[in-house]
């Protein structure tokens, strides 16, 4: 039998890639550290993800090959950690990467540590097996670190000394008290977001390019603020809108399948890095659905109705959560699944729609992509409509016509693989988008699915009630991290505007309670990545920083600000207040990289207006879908049926009046009269009376 290691025995489809790899690979576990520090051994840590190219190409090139494999057995303790597993463990080894390096770090992230107390020596991310690049061979790379370790033990303690040093001055600096919070870092990190925009293709920066849903979002917001004012900021909504445009029309969106890749390799959002992740894909979700009833763009639509239904057909399991990614390679090769041969799509499509299709995707130009086409748009309807005289309706349905008819081909291919882990975090991501896209497209079976997967969530991630983080092998394993409780609540504040559901509100405070409970620092504030009783690792991050995944703390802090307004809590208003106040230097220092914080503030400073009506569920429903209809951020409205019952008192209170369907129109803590003519709600919330 050929050999297994230590991973056989896990469930994380990541770490079963490499069961069967020559390197005796352990997983991290008391067990591993603990066989470390007896044996004297360097820990050599390599954290990736099942969907990460770049960790495949190391693993063929070295981890497979038995020379390699050798040397990693010999000097090291080699331990393998799934990143989405175990965000925890890649937090803090990313952060040492970027102290030691002084670059930042990625997958797959290769790092040495002293198997004393678990401090990186040596880092990097992808080693070749031979030197290029600039990069040294892996297995001399290997030799080199277990000789220095051997001979250097004074340089690593001091080195280790200074690295704890480092951790205790990176912690956020609460506001001393004779200091107040401001809104300045609100309109600085519109500019901000600005400096480095690429005004040409969209987009912050140039190659590569991810999509920063946080900063499009930050523009929105910052338009829709000064949408009624006598100096609106068009410039805000152009390059939001340019951004989501190109992306749409280019090869970061799969122009059949639909759906996000990670990101874009150029600056021009052509050829992407090719796996698939939840997590873009429910916050671009979100961020299209909004921009739609921001702009009316029927693109925009269209993105949002394609990405939902990708993610339904491709992403849900049966149990009703989502599945965490698909893979970037297929047969070996990287994009192989996503690529075509002009006239393979030439023998597939009749000659009417191959005609349409050569132009829509301009497949006379050379190959884009390892000799064969990568599809993006080249000629829109609109271009195309009037370079081939056919109407808009026609040229629209043979498109789609000729993209079903390739989907199915390419269906026939071998498919990239699919992570099947179902990640709380990741699945709140989903369920947000899906109850903003339901909402906004009408589409109540987009909203039944973020509900469903809500119950997954209740049903099968909570032990002792306790939120866990990872589902998979149906089981739940690993206790819920700060972004899991902050995502998942604020996933349910969204999902209670498209559809009422006491249950899923007592879920919500019930998150809520234990997000404050175990991972609040109730001495300076703000809110640990770890739970109070989590494993101890060599320092407790408290993110506050938006990277991939907006910040945790800012997710935290603006769900608990927006729960607390809504059934008037001061508890969660005084943890987001605080959380705030911890991070309020980092706020003016870069705003531009802490927006989920800013988006906060701007609530704390101008608090969001909450509708609440209750009546007949018919007569409730009309009344919310009439005052859904524009794009208005700092607003929540919610439905309530008369005949609700277990309400906390803030919302029980709010009665229907002489048996009609009633309104009540809250700011902060402060409620109007109850309205029970809708002409007179509109005339209260009416942008233009306000301004």
């Amino acid at each position: 039998m050929k050999h297994l290691n230590k991973l056989s025995k896990e469930t994380s489809p990541y770490l079963l890639q490499h069961m069967k790899n020559p390197v005796d690979w352990y997983p991290w576990c008391s067990d591993s550290l603990k066989k470390a520090k007896d044996e004297k051994k360097p820990i050599l840590l390599s954290i990736g993800y099942s969907a990460c190219h770049w960790c495949h190409v190391m693993a063929h090139e070295s981890f497979e090959n038995e020379d390699t494999a050798k040397i990693m057995n010999e000097h090291f303790l080699n331990i393998k950690v799934d990143r989405e597993e175990r965000p925890d463990i890649d937090q803090i080894y990313q952060t040492a990467h970027q102290i030691l390096t002084q670059r930042t770090g990625g997958w797959p992230l290769t790092m040495f540590l002293d198997p004393i107390n678990q401090q990186p020596f040596f880092g990097g991310t992808y080693f070749p097996n031979k030197a290029r690049h600039g990069l040294p061979g892996f297995s001399d790379l290997l030799i080199r670190i277990s000789n220095y370790f051997a001979n250097e033990k004074d340089s690593i303690k001091n080195q280790n000394r200074k690295l704890e040093e480092i951790y205790k001055k990176i912690k956020p600096v609460t506001l001393s008290k004779d200091r107040k919070m401001n809104q300045t870092p609100i309109t600085l990190s519109r500019s901000l977001i600005e400096k480095n925009f690429d005004t040409e293709y969209g987009g912050i920066g140039n190659a590569p390019k991810f999509p920063q849903p946080t900063s499009i979002e930050r523009l929105l917001r910052h338009w829709r603020n000064t949408a009624f004012s006598g100096n609106p900021d068009i410039e805000s909504l152009f390059l939001s809108t340019l951004t989501l445009k190109n992306m749409a029309e280019g090869g970061i969106y799969d122009q059949l399948g639909g759906g996000f890749f990670r990101y874009s390799v150029d600056r021009y959002w052509q050829i992407p890095h090719f796996e698939k992740m939840l997590y873009d894909n429910g916050l671009l979700l979100s961020l299209y659905a909004n921009t739609y009833i921001a702009t009316g763009d029927e693109l925009f639509k269209k993105i949002t109705n394609e990405t939902s239904d990708w993610i339904l057909k491709e992403m849900r399991s049966e149990n009703g959560g989502f599945y965490s990614s698909l893979n970037a390679d297929s047969e070996g090769y990287e994009g192989k699944y996503y690529a075509w041969d002009k006239n393979e799509i030439k023998n597939i499509l009749n000659k009417k729609e191959f005609e349409i299709i050569k132009q829509h995707f301009d497949l006379d130009q050379k190959p884009n992509f390892e000799k064969q086409h990568h599809l993006t748009i080249k000629s829109n309807l609109d271009n195309l409509s009037e370079s081939m005289k056919y109407e808009k309706e026609t040229i629209s349905r043979k498109i789609d016509e000729a993209r079903s008819n390739l989907l199915k081909t390419r269906e026939s291919r071998e498919k990239p693989s699919l992570d099947k882990k179902q990640l709380t975090s990741w699945n709140a991501l989903v369920v947000k988008g899906l109850a903003i896209s339901g909402r906004v497209l009408g589409r109540d079976d987009l909203v039944q699915a973020a509900s469903k997967a809500i119950d997954f969530i209740m049903n099968n991630k909570m032990k002792e009630n306790k939120l866990m983080s990872c589902f998979v092998d149906q089981r739940s394993k690993i206790p819920a991290y700060l972004d899991d409780h902050a995502f998942l609540l604020d996933a349910i504040m969204e999902l209670l505007q498209s559809k009422w559901n006491t249950v899923h509100l007592n879920f919500a405070i019930q998150i809520a309670d234990h997000l404050i409970n175990n991972f609040f620092d109730e001495k300076d504030g703000g809110f640990f990545f770890t739970a109070n009783d989590h494993e101890k690792l060599i320092f407790r991050p408290k993110p506050m920083y938006d990277d991939a995944l907006p910040s945790g703390n800012g997710v935290a802090a603006f769900a608990l600000q927006r729960l607390g307004f809504l059934i008037g809590d001061e508890k969660y208003l005084s943890a987001s207040e605080r959380t705030l106040e911890n991070s309020f230097e980092l706020l003016t220092k870069t705003p531009q990289g802490h927006l989920t914080l800013i988006n906060t503030l701007e609530e704390y400073f101008d608090h969001p207006e909450i509708i609440i009506i209750t009546g007949d569920v018919s007569e409730i429903s009309k009344w919310k879908e009439s005052t859904n209809k524009i794009y208005s951020p700092k607003r929540m409205i919610i439905a309530i049926p008369i005949d609700e019952k277990d309400l906390p008192s803030a919302l029980d209170n709010k009665k229907c009046i002489n048996k009609k369907t009633t309104a009540y129109v809250c700011k902060g803590s402060n409620c109007s009269k109850p309205i029970d003519r809708f002409e007179d709600l509109l005339e209260l919330i009416s942008e233009n009376k306000k301004n």
